[in-house]
């Protein structure tokens, strides 16, 4: 039986019950705001660093650049000592030669050719484009009693250095007539006497291309500063209070500062509006604990709490499925200016957020690509693969070696890898010129190369260096491929060769080249597409059970653009030679092809010399050949010339009507000839069969 103290005493227990659990809820919500807030500053300052990095990188190509071009300019001059006058044409070809620089100048110590006067200073000039007045270079004397160079600063201090020297920012008056910083260098006399100044002007509108690796975030703010604090380039608009994570670099040539001003407010913007949704989720669960005490209904408080929970982890994952899938290229095909290369890739992740990730750019004429598997899925996958990305971004910036990528990757991620997760990876650059492919292979499964003209599949020997983020320090190997025009580069996740359908049997290895042998004409993307679809109806109705990614590229031929000139014909025959396998059939096709095109130049651009010829080659086979196939386009006037009648070659010239052995020679030396107008373009196509056995 209750006793009356009992009764008084449960809703004192009911009280303290309420006051741990408001407690408790508040401790674990301070521990994750902190703990993402050091997470997010960590990425922050990361990713601030490497593209800090990146933007010293591109500044010191550029200063090394000037003090190149004025050491140079200091050489000529000293060359030209004896003779004034040529001191012009040092400064003329010096700009002609570079396009970087802004003016240039020789200025002499006073009096030093007493016929010019106390003052001589050679000085050219760029003067840009305007209307219709091309752009030129002005060169002139410019020392005078209101130009007096000889109180300036980089003359004095270039008179005094046996080095390069830097200028303070300022206003060029005379010279560039805008905002530079000077680099000057001394010019010796034969005696080692310094007789002049040699000085390049560099404009500070130069420097702003660094603002795309400076600007981290939209409303970060960063500045390039003088060792005095002038403002070269960006200008810090700080608020008096308000908070900011700053991290800079310093120039070692120059001295100037790099520096990126992040305003916290901005960087914890999003932690702070869910911090506040939290504190406001707390308390109306607090008021729900109040409620369900005193009603005793557990079990809808547990439903709530559930359903409350399951709502907003829906939210965040299609929040983090839309920025996923924001970081992978999606617009194929991904370079319209670049003939020469086709690429397609997907990823189908087994969850709403996976690990798997692709990526691809071309930088200095070089493909840049990456395929990479995250152990694990989910969540944490989704973020190791972001960080990844960004890696892979930042990292190709300013190297060029796989494998030093790979360990500039592999360092990063393994410093903070408290869940011990790792990645597979397979990291290439393809030199789109020669042909060259550098590669380093970090775990992954080793891709295929889709063989050209007689199509065939084999896997790339790569070797077996360890997945990143594994052991910190881990020095990678990296190995290199000549691809050969034509052949496609495929990659893949093991979520390919690993989907299981209900039976949990295996796709494997060998269903993937079977299916790949049926993709021999097919376009990367309809191979990418092939493939999963024959996935796809493995698995049937059996969950996905692991990410699956596929890209595909492929080194193409590259096509001839040719003026509207009949001299232009004989770049014809040695784009010909180059292609054509076997040799023999070098003549007949490039007979066949000069007559078309010539025709061409000749009757598409009647009283015009601006049109262009284009002519593409691919190739296909099917049981029994291969098949060369040349497109020849122009946009002059329709014209088919497959509708000339054959020519009669039993009657004599005299009786022939004029016209049509042109296209009945192109005829006799290709297999099949094609014409269709489509838009303004005259398509011709030219088909050659090359016998397997050849």
């Amino acid at each position: 039986m209750e006793t009356k103290q009992s009764k008084q005493r449960r809703p004192h227990t009911g009280l303290w019950l309420l006051l741990v659990a408001a407690v408790a809820l508040e401790t674990i919500a301070c521990i994750q705001y902190f703990y993402s807030r050091a997470v997010i500053r960590n990425q922050a300052v990361y990713r601030a660093k490497a593209e800090l990095r990146a933007a010293e990188l591109e500044i010191n190509v550029a200063t090394a650049e000037m003090e190149a071009a004025a050491k140079m300019l200091a050489m000529m001059a000293e060359h030209n000592l004896s003779e004034p006058r040529a001191i012009y044409g040092c400064t003329q070809t010096l700009l002609e030669t570079l396009p970087n620089v802004e003016s240039a100048g020789v200025a002499f110590i006073a009096d030093y050719y007493p016929q010019q006067g106390r003052w001589y200073e050679i000085c050219s000039s760029r003067i840009p484009a305007a209307d219709s007045v091309p752009a030129k270079i002005y060169t002139r004397q410019i020392g005078s009693a209101s130009h007096d160079y000889l109180q300036a600063e980089w003359f004095h201090s270039g008179l005094t250095r046996d080095s390069a020297w830097w200028s303070e920012p300022y206003m060029d008056e005379v010279g560039a007539q805008k905002m530079v910083v000077s680099c000057s260098y001394p010019v010796y006399d034969p005696q080692g006497k310094v007789v002049a100044v040699a000085c390049i002007d560099f404009s500070l509108y130069r420097l702003s291309r660094v603002s795309q690796y400076l600007q981290v975030y939209k409303d970060s703010y960063y500045t390039i500063a003088s060792p005095s604090g002038t403002d070269i380039v960006g200008k810090p608009d700080t608020i008096p209070g308000r908070k900011y994570l700053v991290l800079d670099e310093t120039i070692d040539a120059t001295g100037w500062h790099l520096t990126v001003i992040i305003p916290e407010d901005i960087l914890f913007a999003d932690l702070n509006k869910i911090g506040l949704y939290v504190t406001i989720m707390m308390l109306v669960s607090l008021a729900l604990l109040i409620f369900i005490m005193y009603r005793s209904a557990k079990n809808i408080r547990s439903l709530v709490a559930l359903h409350t929970q399951q709502e907003r982890m829906e939210g965040e994952l299609e929040i983090a499925q839309t920025i996923q899938n924001a970081m992978l290229p999606k617009v194929f095909p991904p370079f319209a200016d670049r003939p020469d290369l086709n690429i397609f890739g997907m990823v189908q992740p087994a969850k709403e957020i996976g690990g798997d990730l692709y990526d691809f750019y071309v930088r200095h004429n070089k493909l840049f690509f990456c395929v990479g598997d995250v152990s694990g899925k989910g969540v944490p996958a989704s973020l190791v693969m972001a960080t990844i990305r960004s890696l892979f971004r930042s990292t190709t910036a300013h190297s060029e070696q796989p494998n030093l990528i790979c360990a500039e990757i592999n360092n990063t991620i393994a410093e903070q890898n408290d869940q011990n997760m790792f990645i597979t990876l397979f990291l290439g650059v393809l030199d789109l010129e020669t042909g060259e492919l550098m590669y380093c292979n970090a775990g992954h499964n080793a891709p295929l190369l889709l063989g050209s003209p007689r199509f065939s599949i084999r896997d790339i020997e790569v070797l077996p260096n360890l997945p990143i983020g594994v052991m910190p320090g881990f020095e990678y190997t990296a190995q290199s491929l000549q691809l050969q025009r034509g052949e496609t580069l495929f990659l893949y996740t093991d979520g390919l060769t690993e989907a299981e359908n209900k039976d949990h049997a295996q796709y494997g290895e060998q269903r993937m080249h079977d299916a790949l042998a049926q993709t021999a004409r097919l376009r990367p993307q309809e191979i990418v597409e092939a493939l999963q679809s024959s996935v796809g109806q493995f698995v049937g109705d059996a969950p996905q059970s692991d990410d699956l990614t596929m890209l595909a590229i492929r080194y193409q031929h590259p096509a001839i653009v040719m003026r509207n000139d009949i001299q232009q014909i004989p770049t014809l025959a040695e784009w010909v030679e180059q292609l054509v396998v076997p040799a023999e059939l070098n003549m007949p096709v490039n007979l066949a092809l000069e007559e078309i095109v010539s025709n061409v130049m000749l009757y598409a651009y009647p009283g015009r010399n601006d049109g262009k010829v284009f002519v593409e080659y691919t190739e296909d086979e099917n049981d029994n050949c291969r098949r060369m196939i040349f497109t020849v386009s122009d946009t002059g006037i329709p014209f088919d010339p497959t509708q000339k009648d054959e020519v009669d070659t039993s009657l004599s010239a005299d009786e022939r009507p004029i016209g049509g052995l042109g296209i009945h020679l192109v005829r006799q030396l290709m297999d099949e000839i094609h014409y269709e107008r489509l838009g303004d373009k005259n398509i011709l196509t030219l088909v050659k069969y090359v016998p397997r056995n050849r």
